[in-house]
């Protein structure tokens, strides 16, 4: 029986020392500080409302400013004074049209052959636009196969300069003043006679001169 006496003498005083450290090491009191801790609740943060900031006052304005017409804004881009403005969208008549056409042709046989002609009947496109087309055979034939500047010489002997345009094959820049000058309109037809290299004289077979022969055969 002495050997259970002396085991339990053992264990006892085991216990008795792992107290001792315990007790040293204070271990007991820091678990009860950490449960202490974890039920106490945490303190709530009070919640701050923003500041909403009232919209800024309206910026004064004279009385006298405030009562004057709105300005105009001169930022718009006008037309420049003196330029001669396109004609209005008046289109004309088969009759006229075709009228003018033979007429073309007639003055076409009448010029001399050793110059080459061509007849161009106008849209209202080319009386208002910036662009001409000319016949591709006769630019293949007898225009040059480079861009060039081209003279148009009209029937009081007043040339214009435009820019030819070998590979859109027509007249460009400068052909809006020249259309606008001559004051063409729907239904003309014009004959184009190369009489140099790169100068034509234009001649004018206007589809109005119709109405004025039919009102001479009335009367």
């Amino acid at each position: 029986m002495a050997q259970p006496n002396s085991y339990e003498e053992q264990r006892r005083r085991q216990v008795q020392e792992n107290k001792r450290k315990l007790d040293e090491l204070r271990l007991h009191r820091l678990s009860a500080a950490v449960h202490e801790a974890a039920v106490k609740p945490m303190p709530t943060k009070e919640l701050k409302l923003r500041c909403i900031r009232a919209p800024p006052a309206p910026t004064r304005r004279s009385g006298r400013v405030a009562s004057l017409p709105d300005q105009p804004d001169y930022r718009e881009r006008k037309a420049p004074r003196g330029l001669p403005q396109p004609p209005d969208r008046v289109y004309a008549t088969d009759e006229a049209r075709d009228y003018a056409f033979s007429k073309a042709e007639e003055l076409k046989n009448l010029l001399s052959s050793d110059h080459p002609s061509f007849i161009r009947p106008v849209t209202h496109l080319y009386a208002t636009g910036s662009w001409l087309k000319i016949p591709v055979q006769f630019k293949r034939r007898y225009l040059p196969p480079c861009d060039e500047m081209i003279f148009l010489v009209d029937e009081e002997d007043g040339e214009f300069q435009m820019r030819y345009n070998a590979k859109g094959c027509g007249l460009c820049t400068g052909w809006n003043s020249f259309a606008i000058g001559q004051k063409l309109a729907d239904g003309d037809s014009l004959v184009f006679q190369l009489v140099q290299r790169t100068k034509f004289k234009v001649y004018i077979i206007r589809a109005s001169s119709y109405y004025e022969n039919e009102h001479c055969r009335r009367l």
